[in-house]
């Protein structure tokens, strides 16, 4: 064996490495929670190249709203998609969307993008 199947055999290890670790790998994901004021909270996730934070936690029982700031303009990230509650907004229309959370019980809203590339998560608890 010379030194350039040892080289491509070690690079081909280290790349599978790579993929295992980027699709089945535990990543480390920021939870965001609300700021309450006046008897109603809110949340914002930046949409820039997907969600930050990705999961928003609300408080059951107060009025809760999360604001989606678009900064990126792509045709995926330019559409929310609130599949459980039946809401489908298009982000481009004004630099912040405002969506209403209904938090009168517990449970999980997944959100997604226009495509159902990117991927968050409301919780109330």
């Amino acid at each position: 064996m010379n030194v350039i199947q040892l080289n491509t055999i070690i690079i081909g290890i280290l790349l599978i490495g790579f993929i295992i670790w980027w699709f089945f790998g535990k990543h480390q994901e920021d939870i965001g929670t609300s700021t309450i004021t006046n008897d109603e909270q809110t949340s914002t996730v930046i949409v820039n190249g997907g969600y930050s934070p990705a999961t928003i936690v609300l408080k059951k029982g107060i009025p809760a709203q999360v604001k989606f700031n678009l900064q990126d303009s792509t045709a995926c990230l330019s559409r929310i998609s609130f599949e459980q509650l039946g809401i489908n907004k298009d982000l481009a229309k004004q630099k912040v969307t405002t969506i209403n959370i209904p938090t009168d019980k517990a449970g999980t809203f997944n959100y997604a993008c226009g495509m159902d590339m990117f991927h968050g998560k409301v919780i109330v608890k």
